[in-house]
């Protein structure tokens, strides 16, 4: 069976597809996620899914078990995905693998002349998205990043109106990710006494990949992963890169920007055991001009003692992005939304369906072969990735430091200054000890946009975040 190198000589598929012609799909990881993709392609017409593949036997038997009871086809399953990419019989797959698979997915995806739909984030860290992007160019793939909003007609509509100026420039936008990550939610990764054996259904040296092969500390293998800093990228990575998308949309896509900073912390989790590692209350500020994007992660309730999943909201949005201008704002929502004055007068709606029709930009982009025909091209994921990457890596090398001193040091910067007070007040109604759980805050880190490497000060720690260390024989390649 041919691993990394062997794939790498593998010949491009040089079957054309016509209209008629059916697009035979595999699907790699069918977790929740990726059982959704098992429906959603499935039923694009022209497309036939013939493979999935999970490290999970029990997940995959589970999964081609439910696909032949309800569609009557009998699917080919691998457990390891390297043979389902050797397969010549599949033209294009799609992965909803944990992050730290996403980029070598790719990679070796476009290397088995395969197209490929990715979830979000596109990458674990920036080199791999970068890498990413010179794999689909080399090889000449459509890889599509599962930022399915990109796909709105609303949002497209509304900000190019909004760039037209007709409610003045744009002051700054915000992005939201209020989710229940608190006690009693997913959000929690209850730790163990001692190392927990592995299911017996799961090949754990395939399911951990490039990452370190660590004993298994917590109760639950699947899922909780968002919150290990070896396999995920905290909930700023897990929602964070779908409004860090809109938010780069509304400013007009550009690159990264030159400075970013986080402050944050995981609140409240310790009396449940909790052994998870990324923030679950977070702000991040990137320093775009003329207007900044401000970032906010908040996982625990309204107040103690409510429902976990009784969150709050910023003008009423919970999950979304707020677009404000000199003379009116424009939260978004899946579908599109309002644009109200600042007096919250409504001005202007935009209404669409949201991210669906997605999943079939991908495929029209399969058979056209125009990278242009893309919604969500694997540049514009890796780009908005890499601000949640930012955003984690100035966290994870900030210090503990009182309430008075972070305002202090934000006393220049009072759109910040507005994210952290509002943030005290969270903590405050959810009685966060904030003597026993302090804030961490980040320090600002300088960015080299085109090398996509940091500068100046605090560089040298903070590249060391900028890519990871790889166990053989997972590793990314420098040269795609």
């Amino acid at each position: 069976m041919a691993v990394g190198a062997g794939l790498a000589l593998a010949s491009p598929t040089a079957r054309v597809l016509g209209a008629n012609d059916d697009i035979r799909l595999g699907i790699i990881g069918v977790g929740s996620q990726g059982s959704g993709h098992m429906g959603y392609f499935s039923k694009i017409p022209g497309v036939r899914l013939v493979a999935i593949s999970d490290a999970d036997r029990g997940q995959l038997d589970r999964a081609a078990a439910r696909f032949e009871k309800d569609r009557g086809v009998k699917l080919k399953t691998y457990v390891d995905f390297r043979q389902l990419l050797e397969d010549k019989e599949i033209d294009a797959v799609t992965s909803a693998t944990p992050n730290h698979w996403h980029a070598l997915v790719t990679v070796w995806a476009c290397q088995a002349g395969k197209d490929i739909y990715i979830e979000k984030p596109a990458s674990h860290t920036i080199w791999e998205g970068r890498k990413m992007v010179e794999a689909a160019r080399k090889y000449n793939r459509i890889v599509q990043i599962g930022t399915q909003k990109r796909s709105s007609e609303a949002h497209k509509e509304a900000f190019a109106w909004i760039n037209e100026g007709h409610i003045g420039k744009i002051k700054w936008v915000r992005g939201f990710c209020y989710k229940a990550r608190g006690p009693n939610t997913n959000g929690i990764v209850h730790g163990t006494n001692g190392p927990k054996p592995i299911p017996e259904s799961v090949d754990y040296n395939l399911w951990c990949g490039p990452a370190d092969m660590v004993p298994l500390h917590r109760t639950q293998l699947h899922y909780v992963w968002h919150w290990m800093w070896n396999t995920g990228n905290g909930d700023i990575g897990n929602q964070g890169p779908h409004e860090m998308d809109i938010a780069r949309w509304a400013l007009g896509d550009p690159g990264l920007p030159a400075r970013c900073f986080s402050i944050g912390g995981r609140f409240g989790c310790r009396e449940v055991g909790d052994v998870g590692e990324t923030a679950n209350t977070q702000i991040a500020f990137f320093d775009y001009k003329p207007a900044p994007i401000i970032f906010e992660v908040r996982g625990l309730p309204m107040k103690k003692g409510l429902k976990p999943d009784t969150m709050d909201n910023y003008r009423g949005t919970r999950v979304g992005d707020c677009v404000q201008c000199e003379g009116g704002y424009f939260p978004t929502d899946d579908a599109g939304g309002w644009v109200f004055d600042n007096d919250r007068k409504r001005v202007k709606q935009f209404v669409g369906r949201g991210g669906a029709g997605h999943h079939e930009n991908f495929i029209k982009a399969v058979r056209s072969r125009q990278r242009s025909d893309q919604n969500a091209d694997i540049e514009v994921g890796h780009l908005s990735a890499a601000l949640c990457h930012m955003a984690n890596t100035s966290y994870r090398l900030g210090q503990k430091m009182k309430p008075e001193e972070i305002k202090a040091a934000l006393a220049d910067n009072p759109e910040m200054l507005d994210s952290f007070n509002r943030m005290l007040e969270h903590l405050a109604a959810n009685e966060v000890d904030l003597e026993r759980e302090p804030i961490t805050m980040g320090p600002m880190l300088t960015m080299d946009p085109q090398k996509e490497q940091y500068i100046g000060e605090h560089s040298q720690m903070a590249n060391m975040f900028v890519k990871r260390n790889y166990r053989e024989p997972f590793v990314v390649p420098e040269k795609v």
